[in-house]
């Protein structure tokens, strides 16, 4: 099955985002991996998206990046398209997809030019894995009530904490990783850092097992030794850094929901016009075509919020603006994943006794879709950041 390429004529995208697309669309039909070991599977996607030069959207173009004039640039457009597109196809291929940008957004916002070189081409290559160590068991939404400890020493630092729901875990190569410098200083303490995977002291073996399968794990740091040049940006600005690199990859949250509520979609339309009911197909029935109806606004609707915010983005790079659209990345994040479940769960009803079995494609849509409401911010936080925009407005 195809994903369309119709929405890309919009005036939202350029010829280069177009021509994405489209090659996008041919390649991806031929990627078939067994994913039933999560963190193989993810090493292989990993693997082919590297190989196939689709990891180069992922760092600017000075460190071998497909698009972009500027160091600093990423395009959000691009990553949009990209997530949608894979994740229509392979929700995990997405992630792995997502997470080397994620992971390492923040060497490309305020890493060094000696961190940059070390980092960045290997990721654009898929030969380096990269992760985002935010998260921990008491400091989730709020970033600031952090435990986790970086202490200076005449070599360096000494990390102690732990960390968790760390997407990557324990097959990451390195971890970008924030951490308290100023204990008492809350968000204004916190200082990032880049731990690679074999540094001592970092025990990242505790695995986590989710009803959507993908790489996650607990890290444990240990007094884990890190060297002077692995701390990332300025000093105590690590809290800043870690918003600055959530709201690059917001809208692209959008874009995979996205795609996987075009793929429900898709396969609804399908089951609807094959399913024959009382001498007829399902699709015949108004009651379904209704509701077809109704899940295709959804989609739109969702997919014009999210590719207003990448375009927003884009542009504000492309003239040297400094303003930020933080609510409408969270406007098109909170949309576009709450859209996503709704059609999801509109479909899986449709197909009846089908939709509830394991191994169909909306069964799994249906677990998979349910923690991109949740992470890089859950809706409610989506809501309070819009709200305070509209306030400030």
């Amino acid at each position: 099955m195809k994903s369309t390429t119709a929405h890309l004529a919009l005036p939202f995208f350029d010829a280069v985002h177009r021509d994405l697309g489209q090659r996008l669309a041919d390649w991806i039909p031929g990627q078939q991996i067994d994913e039933r070991d999560d963190r193989r599977a993810c090493r292989e996607w990993v693997k082919r998206l590297g190989d196939s030069g689709w990891l180069r959207y992922c760092v600017p173009a000075g460190e071998g990046g497909a698009l972009g004039g500027t160091l600093e640039k990423l395009d959000s457009r691009a990553l949009v398209i990209l997530r949608e597109a894979l994740a229509f196809h392979s929700p995990l291929a997405d992630f792995a997809f997502a997470m080397q940008g994620l992971g390492s957004g923040a060497i490309t916002l305020a890493g060094t030019p000696a961190q940059q070189a070390a980092y960045l081409p290997l990721v654009a290559s898929g030969e380096k894995i990269a992760a985002f160590a935010l998260s921990e068991p008491d400091a989730g939404s709020d970033a600031g009530a952090m435990s986790t400890t970086a202490t200076r020493h005449e070599d360096g630092w000494a990390l102690n904490g732990c960390k968790t729901w760390i997407s990557n875990g324990g097959i990451a190569d390195f971890y970008v990783t924030f951490a308290k410098t100023d204990p008492a200083a809350g968000t204004r303490g916190i200082t990032a850092f880049i731990v690679d995977a074999d540094s001592p002291g970092l025990d990242s073996s505790e695995h986590i097992a989710v009803m959507a399968p993908h790489p996650l794990a607990t890290l444990q740091f240990a007094n884990c030794q890190l060297a002077g040049g692995t701390q990332l940006g300025a000093l105590h600005g690590g809290f800043k850094l870690a918003m600055q690199t959530l709201d690059i990859f917001r809208a692209s949250v959008a874009g995979a929901a996205l795609g996987m509520a075009r793929r429900a979609l898709a396969e609804a339309v399908q089951f609807a016009k094959s399913r024959k009911m009382f001498g007829q197909t399902l699709a015949d029935f108004q009651l379904t075509q209704a509701k077809l109806g109704e899940m295709a606004a959804l989609v739109d609707a969702a997919a014009l919020l999210t590719y207003r915010a990448a375009w927003l983005r884009d542009e504000n790079e492309r003239t040297g603006s400094s303003a930020r659209v933080t609510a409408e990345a969270a406007m098109a994040k909170m949309t576009a994943t709450e859209n996503a479940q709704r059609v999801i769960d509109m479909a899986l009803q449709m197909h009846g006794g089908l939709g509830v079995k394991v191994g169909t494609k909306v069964e799994s849509l249906y677990r998979d879709i349910r923690s991109l409401r949740i992470y890089e911010g859950a809706t409610e936080v989506q809501l309070l950041i819009i709200g305070k925009g509209v306030l400030q407005s």
